[in-house]
């Protein structure tokens, strides 16, 4: 698809782009002062960036102004250049959400309007998603969701660098959901870390597709490369905490003045190497890079691909420091099995001596049990003896055969042992008409890792799923050529009333059989029903399959989340096929 000249919208902006004060906005996380590449271009191409609307005033609007009869503004967070950004209150889905507004007759009004529409069909979930685009009264406004426990990357980098495996998935899931976006003729052309959003699971998502430009008025000439290189200075930010050019910006500092642009492990000991050479990759597209051997990175794609082919970065080891009881051993020379001492404890140094035997019995009575038992000792060896050489003489009478091996060692064949499958990749299963639930979280199914999961959304009915809303939810997972299971074992976040879960599978993912099929088109190996935070599912006719489908009809109860309101949830935190 052709690359679009003009910016769609931004999506959903919690805090507003600028800070409703001067002060505030020498730091704020889209710079009312901070001039980035994009307005360059815009100035260069004629389009003024700042002050196309200056003389259009924002509309004059108050805490508790309803727009629609429904959306009840709380808080305003921006005002510039004749729009306006707001907390407010979706008072008939009871949920908070964000605003943007500006005049009808504002120059910007009808670009703002056509792109939060087109960024509202993308629909991808990796996006902060825009929910209502109205002209009303003489207004328009933008509706978007508001994440109120995410992160701006802004205030994460404030507290130093990320740790290579958080770069690496913020780089990844980033240029991936932007090759994404341009694919359908939609670009950012304002990413930067105050419109990076991170989630308490360690998902971003990005704030500003399209609305964002359409409001400043950027157009670019090379949207894609203009996007690529803003991801760059993402991963550069992330790996050094400086921004990539000589001005500060988002609270970062700017490179020294006069060296150009450095690799990010020339500024910062202990960068990735690989990471390094990625962001330049990114940051340079006039042919200078920092690997010899690789190309600059152009477009989204290009970068998702090359992030696609670095070696996996997997999260560091979580340290582990054992609690005094554990450090000590239990054995000491000379006092090994001893109960503890209940009098005052000794005061000497060397090993304690051993405890006595108890004195042997002395008396009459003693002497009697003695003799007793030595007597029943002897008749009970004596017994023995008698039936072992009755045994073994019945035994010579028998063919040697029958006494060369002992019977049923080698009748059966030996049980062959399982051995895990390894999982090639894995995708969500996307049913048309039902919404994705987290297809970036899919890896951690399989990363080795149970901190990590993929989760559901969160749905009001449950367990069962309503056949009206959903069928259901799930993950195919590709084994890389035709396997024979023997189990899949599930480990599951929550227990609760019960989860419904079942195995099916298919041997190609043909037009008629993908990922957008129905489930009808698969064939059913098995089903569970648990309570449990586990479950095993058996393939008991040794269907050779692919590809296989892990499939949710039933979530459980748990008590309502941060970003998951809604009380019927499941998490995958391992999976494990068997064959």
């Amino acid at each position: 698809m052709a690359e679009r000249s003009t910016a769609a919208v931004d999506v959903a902006d919690n805090s507003g782009d600028e800070p409703l004060t001067a002060e505030a906005g020498k730091a704020t996380s889209d710079g009312v002062g901070t001039e980035t590449k994009a307005d360059k271009e815009a100035q260069a191409a004629g389009t003024d960036t700042k002050g196309a609307a200056a003389d259009t005033s924002a509309p004059e609007l108050h805490s508790g102004h309803k727009l629609a009869r429904r959306y009840r503004l709380e808080e305003c967070v921006t005002r510039l250049d004749g729009f306006s950004s707001w907390r407010a209150v979706d008072e008939k889905l009871r949920r908070a959400v964000g605003v943007h507004v500006l005049p009808a007759d504002h120059p910007r009004a009808r670009p703002v309007l056509a792109a939060a529409r087109s960024a509202a069909l993308l629909g991808d979930p990796r996006f902060v998603q825009v929910l209502d685009a109205v002209e009303e009264n003489d207004l328009v406004y933008v509706v978007h969701e508001w994440l109120p426990d995410a992160t701006e990357l802004t205030a994460v980098l404030a507290s130093g660098p990320l740790e290579p495996h958080d770069a690496y998935q913020l780089v990844s899931q980033v240029s991936q959901a932007m090759a994404a976006a341009h694919r359908e003729g939609l670009a950012h052309l304002r990413l930067n870390p105050g419109s990076v959003l991170r989630t308490e699971s360690g998902q971003y998502r990005i704030r500003g597709l399209a609305v964002m430009a359409a409001l400043r008025g950027i157009s670019s000439d090379h949207p894609q490369r203009t996007d690529t290189e803003a991801i760059g200075a993402l991963l550069y930010a992330a790996l050094t905490q400086r921004w990539p050019y000589e001005r500060d910006a988002y609270g970062l500092s700017g490179l020294p003045k006069g060296v150009g642009l450095i690799a990010p492990d020339q500024v910062r000991a202990g960068v990735h190497r690989g990471l390094s050479e990625l962001a330049m990759r990114a940051l340079v597209n006039d042919g200078a890079t920092a690997s010899r051997q690789d190309q600059p990175c152009t477009t989204p794609e290009e970068l998702s691909k090359a992030v696609a082919a670095m070696p996996r970065i997997r999260p560091p080891e979580p340290t582990f420091t054992a609690p005094d009881a554990f450090q000590r051993t239990t054995y000491q020379q000379g006092v090994y099995g001893q109960p503890p001492h209940r009098g005052r404890p000794s005061l000497a140094t060397g090993p304690a001596a051993p405890v006595p035997p108890p004195p042997p019995l002395q008396s009459r009575t003693g002497k009697v049990l003695k003799w007793t038992v030595s007597a029943l000792l002897i008749a009970a060896l004596g017994l023995g003896s008698w039936q072992l050489a009755d045994t073994l003489l019945k035994e010579e009478k028998k063919s040697p055969p029958s006494r060369s091996q002992p019977k049923g060692n080698d009748d059966k064949p030996t049980k062959p042992v399982s051995k895990p499958i390894k999982i090639v990749n894995a995708k969500e299963l996307f049913v048309p008409g039902s919404d994705p639930q987290n297809p970036a979280q899919v890896e951690h199914t399989y990363d080795g890792d149970s901190s990590t999961s993929w989760r559901t959304n969160s749905f009001k009915d449950g367990p069962a799923f309503a056949p009206t809303v959903k069928k259901g939810v799930g993950i195919i997972y590709d084994l890389g050529s035709k396997r024979t299971l023997s189990s899949v074992s599930l480990g599951l976040q929550y227990g609760g009333s019960y989860t419904q879960v079942s195995l099916y599978a298919t041997n190609s993912l043909t037009p008629s059989v993908s990922p957008s099929a129905p489930v009808a088109s698969f064939k059913k190996i098995d089903s569970v029903k648990t309570t449990s935070k586990s479950a095993e599912l058996k393939n008991k006719g040794k269907v050779k399959a692919r590809y296989v489908l892990v499939w949710f009809t039933a979530l459980p109860y748990s008590p309502p989340e941060q970003n998951f309101p809604n009380p019927y949830k499941q998490a995958i935190t391992n999976v494990k096929f068997t064959g």
